[in-house]
């Protein structure tokens, strides 16, 4: 029994590729996670996904001018997203639109333009690689900067972590604190494109929201603190990532969409069996005795 644990569980981090993979995924599963959790409170969850397709003709850029260099298509990455969110913004403040439909459109025109730089400049083989990445392919460089990336994320949310709750729950009282919402809002807006872009290596820029998105909503399921919902969603994320190459090792499959099919099956499972708002919470509450309290 011993033996057959190592082999599954143990054995595959014997192989380089594997412990880099592990460590990359487990530092994009600190820093993804939490941004989810406020993009989801400030209900935002489809920005994220808006934001991951808007770095993609940075991305593509990189890759035109310098090949598979992931500095520079990280790089690329940054500047493109961060260019989108300033024209989404920008766009809705002179119009009056929405700035989720703007980000929207945005989103859309970024998608097309990054899939024809990528296939004007490489092959299918390379599309797929932006579009979905490898993460059992990155290298020492890749993980240096996965690393960097998610600890300067982590280290701002810190920061900028009770501002970040009060622009949530009141902007008006930020304000009169003599703080800007606007520059609170700017430098998520900056954190969540960081997040991507690290994460565009090894999940690809279609996939990359998933880490992000997946726990946070999942753990909405266990929790109703906002501590609880951090913390829950950093959990599944670390067990999706670890999960999904394990699977991805044994049954050779592809190593990003396990790990984010792992995170769907966990918020599958979540929405039946979970503490709050799932639909045995549902039925555990009309059976419960009337002014019964609710579990926290």
């Amino acid at each position: 029994m011993l033996a057959l644990l190592y082999e599954w569980l143990i054995a595959p981090f014997d192989y380089g590729f594997m412990r880099r993979a592990a460590v990359g995924s487990l530092a994009l599963s600190l820093a993804a996670p939490p941004i989810g959790v406020f993009l989801m409170l400030r209900g935002m969850s489809l920005i994220g996904d808006a934001m991951a397709h808007a770095i993609l003709p940075g991305v593509a850029l990189g890759f035109l001018l310098a090949g598979f260099s992931l500095p520079i298509m990280s790089l690329g990455g940054v500047l493109s997203g961060l260019l989108v969110a300033m024209l989404a913004g920008s766009v809705s403040q002179m119009t009056g639109h929405r700035e989720d439909s703007a980000m929207a459109s945005f989103f859309l025109i970024s998608l097309a333009a990054g899939v024809m730089l990528v296939s004007l400049g490489g092959s299918s083989v390379d599309l797929t690689h932006v579009l979905f990445g490898s993460i059992l392919a990155v290298n020492t460089t890749a993980l240096i900067l996965i690393a960097a990336i998610s600890s300067v994320i982590v280290i701002t949310l810190a920061l900028i972590f009770r501002a970040l709750v009060v622009e949530c729950l009141d902007p008006l009282f930020l304000r009169g604190q003599g703080m800007h919402g606007g520059l609170v809002h700017g430098i998520f807006l900056g954190l969540v494109v960081l997040n991507l872009t690290a994460g565009f290596q090894t999940l690809g820029t279609l996939m990359a929201v998933g880490l992000m998105m997946l726990p946070a909503t999942t753990a909405r399921f266990w929790s109703k603190r906002l501590e609880g919902l951090i913390g829950t969603a950093i959990l599944l994320a670390m067990i999706a990532s670890i999960g999904g190459l394990l699977l991805s090792y044994h049954l050779s499959i592809p190593s990003g969409p396990a790990i984010i099919l792992l995170a769907g099956v966990g918020y599958m499972l979540s929405a039946l069996l979970g503490r709050h708002h799932s639909l045995t919470a549902r039925l555990r509450r009309r059976a419960a005795p009337l002014g019964a309290p609710e579990p926290h």
